[in-house]
């Protein structure tokens, strides 16, 4: 049932229904399970629903909203209702959500009866732009990002912007973030384009996921398994991911955002970058304001720093004990696999606080 090539097709706003319809037509599942979160049930079920057409029965599964779910006991949960709810091989999984959805759902799925189908429905825009697209499907491991998982592609993954309009502004910030790191790590022109958009609309904003959408895929088509390409989709995300587990497991800190955690990696990143592989001045100060004017500045003390680079050693892209990486030497020239000693990553902490 699995779906293992390069990428899945990925279809817009109208054409996204006509297309999941036909499929659903010509590959009858035995059940389809719409997989939810508390938020989207609320927000986007019942226009999906209005949209969809099959003689399949439909059985909806709720799951909790946030990331402090997006472990292995929900998807336990899950698997148990699939299996109460009479569930075979020729089942299908709808996940209509954000990236902890799609994330958890393609996990799900992925493990059922050893493979049933899925289809991503992304409704934020940082899982327009990055969850739901190249087949990683995964959970959390206690307060460490992503630490079991899978590469299993979706049949497909549906992109509608309407959702969009349900998001509050934080999430929008969020998803914007992997945007922008499309545009640094592959295109400049792409990057000053984004930094030029002050206040997106929804027409830019459909422009603008399209164009990141085909970047990703395009990365994930030449190397789907993440051996050397595919790697440079972590820029900003070694110390994002750390600093979004740290403050997400302090009770004393508010937790983060994904994009938030991640906007605040890039800036520490390309400070390295400069230091390390020669990233030109002048361009480290337009990222560094750039991001900072979007997402301010995040308040980090001492300790804080010592335990962010503690939770580096986790990151599930380090090989032979060693942290790796994705660093820049100029936009759109990106280097993998770079070794960065820890009073570097101190001194980055220090720029990102004096800026």
């Amino acid at each position: 049932m699995a779906n293992t090539s390069p990428g899945a097709p990925v279809f817009y706003g109208q054409d996204a229904y006509d297309n999941l319809n036909v499929y659903l037509t010509e590959n009858k599942a035995s059940q389809i399970f719409i997989l939810v979160d508390s938020n989207t049930h609320n927000y986007c079920l019942s226009a999906f629903m209005s949209k969809l057409h099959t003689d399949s029965p439909i059985e909806v599964i709720e799951i909790e909203a946030g990331e402090e779910n997006k472990n292995l006991d929900t998807c336990n949960q899950v698997w148990n209702a699939l299996s109460e709810l009479g569930a075979d091989r020729k089942s299908m999984i709808l996940n209509l959500g954000g990236g902890v959805v799609t994330d958890l759902g393609g996990f799900v799925a992925s493990c059922f009866k050893r493979g049933i189908s899925y289809i991503n429905i992304p409704t934020t825009l940082l899982a327009m732009v990055d969850a739901s697209v190249g087949g990683k499907t995964g959970v959390d491991l206690g307060n460490l990002k992503n630490q079991i998982g899978v590469i299993n592609n979706s049949q497909m993954v549906l992109i509608d912007s309407a959702f969009l309009n349900s998001l509050p502004a934080n999430e929008m910030r969020s998803g914007l973030a992997e945007i922008l790191k499309h545009g640094l790590i592959s295109d400049e022109g792409y990057w000053n384009k984004l930094i030029a958009l002050a206040d997106l609309n929804l027409e830019d904003l459909d422009e603008i996921i399209e164009e990141s959408v085909k970047i990703k895929a395009d990365i994930v088509a030449q190397d789907p398994e993440e051996k050397n390409l595919r790697k440079t989709l972590n820029y900003g995300h070694t110390l994002g991911h750390a600093i979004e587990s740290y403050f997400l497991t302090h009770t004393t800190k508010k937790s983060l955002l994904h994009g938030e955690a991640v906007a605040a990696g890039m800036v520490l990143a390309t400070y390295i970058s400069s230091t390390l592989k020669g990233f030109p001045q002048e361009k480290l100060k337009q990222v560094t304001s750039s991001i900072l004017n979007m997402y301010g500045k995040i308040e980090f003390s001492q300790g804080d720093i010592q335990e962010i680079i503690e939770l580096m050693k986790y990151d599930k892209k380090n090989e032979y004990g060693k942290i790796n990486f994705v660093l820049l030497e100029d936009i759109a020239k990106p280097h993998i696999d770079c070794l960065v000693p820890n009073e570097v990553i101190f001194d980055a902490f220090i720029f990102y606080r004096k800026f």
